[in-house]
């Protein structure tokens, strides 16, 4: 970035967007890049609000000296740990020596992990409900355990009536991609970044209720205002009870070795349009991106697995598909089942004892089993568990 946009008349914008970036935590794809915000708020004592990533570490500080115009801050306020946030501590302490961190307990008993320049008597703790005043600007802190780190607080301006979520209402891509859809990356972000912690995100939601919220501030995508803002309220308040949001849509997802369970997955795509499904979506997990079948599972009420049976257990895809499931607390849902085995089908055994292990799991219908190539009669069996997912 080139200047450093006014959020508010005091707020100011200077985090970083990383456009590179095509593997996020090392795990999750990025085609749209990643962003790291950060921002600065200008009042008699000056606050910055989170830094960046070591990869944009040196634009950061160069739109950081460049916002300050010579003044110097006197408080760098720390939302979550995590490097990817944070790796500018160390930075900021290093340039401005009398700087106070301002941060959770949590994070103070944590800080010496990453930082050894940042010593106890630079830092000031954080409790629920504490206030720091800037001069015109009065921040009042939140604690957000686990959401998703057990140290991360959030910030709340009730002069310019804005959050600092720190992770939370967070997405996928640089800060302008897919302006127009937030909900498809953040959807992804928040199941696979925080979607295993909805009780603690519904309490910090019951928090925020209270307040008088204008604008959220992110530390990964845009801010949220206005109609954008009221959009992602309503999902987040879906997502961390962990509700449906495509009720009477189904997902169909697949792992198939030589195309045979592939293609009874496709004929039961098929029947279920014309059995007036309204939304139908289908994927291959042996190629596509895990972390937007994840997101798929929590999205709607009702799933269908079908796997290909694989060394006395289950294709690996599919094995891994369930397990992210599994760690990601993928509950209160309706599945149907299929297995594909040519000897000795062992593929639904292994799934159902996975999916035992969930939540609310409702599994409808018997267990369909192929052999080999889909037959006529296997056709009949597909109708069967279309209409028993559809009806029940």
């Amino acid at each position: 970035m080139t200047e450093t946009p006014f959020i508010t008349s005091d707020i100011r914008y200077i985090g970083q967007d990383d456009a590179e970036i095509r593997l996020f935590e090392s795990q999750y794809v990025v085609p749209e890049g990643m962003c790291y915000n950060s921002y600065l708020i200008m009042d008699e004592h000056i606050a910055i609000m989170d830094t960046s990533d070591n990869r944009t570490m040196d634009l950061w500080k160069r739109d950081l000296k460049e916002a300050l115009g010579g003044k110097t801050p006197e408080y760098l306020v720390v939302h979550h740990l995590e490097p990817d946030h944070a790796s500018g501590i160390g930075e900021a302490v290093a340039m401005y020596p009398e700087i106070k961190v301002v941060c959770s307990v949590k994070a103070a008993q944590m800080m010496p992990q990453y930082f050894c320049n940042v010593q106890p008597s630079k830092l000031m703790t954080m409790k629920e409900g504490d206030t720091l005043s800037l001069g015109r600007h009065q921040l009042v802190f939140t604690l957000a355990p686990m959401v998703h780190w057990p140290e991360v607080m959030m910030t709340y301006d009730a002069t310019d009536k804005v959050l600092f979520s720190a992770d939370g209402f967070g997405k996928f891509g640089v800060m302008e991609a897919d302006a127009n859809d937030w909900a498809r990356e953040a959807r992804r972000y928040y199941w696979n970044i925080c979607g295993k912690y909805g009780t603690p995100i519904a309490n910090v939601l019951k928090k925020a209720s209270a307040l008088d919220i204008e604008q959220v501030l992110p530390l990964h995508g845009p801010i949220l205002k206005g109609e954008k803002l009221a959009e992602a309220l309503r999902l987040y308040g879906l997502w961390s009870h962990y509700e449906v949001e495509e009720a009477e849509g189904v997902f169909v997802a697949y792992a198939s070795i030589h195309g045979c369970t592939k293609e009874a997955a496709l004929k039961l795509v098929e029947i279920l349009k014309e059995k007036g499904c309204p939304k139908v979506e289908i994927a291959d997990l042996s190629v596509e991106d895990q972390a937007t079948c994840i997101s798929n599972a929590f999205r709607y009420g009702k799933m269908v697995l079908a796997a290909s049976s694989y060394d006395a257990g289950l294709f690996p895809p599919m094995y891994d598909f369930l397990h992210h499931l599994l760690i990601k607390t993928w509950q209160n849902r309706k599945v149907a089942l299929i297995e594909n085995g040519s000897w000795a089908p062992s593929a639904g055994k292994t799934m159902l004892k996975l999916i035992e292990e969930m939540k609310g799991i409702e599994v409808k219908g018997e267990l369909l089993t192929l052999r080999g190539r889909m037959k006529d009669e296997d056709v009949a069996k597909l109708e069967t568990l279309a209409e028993n997912l559809l009806n029940g």
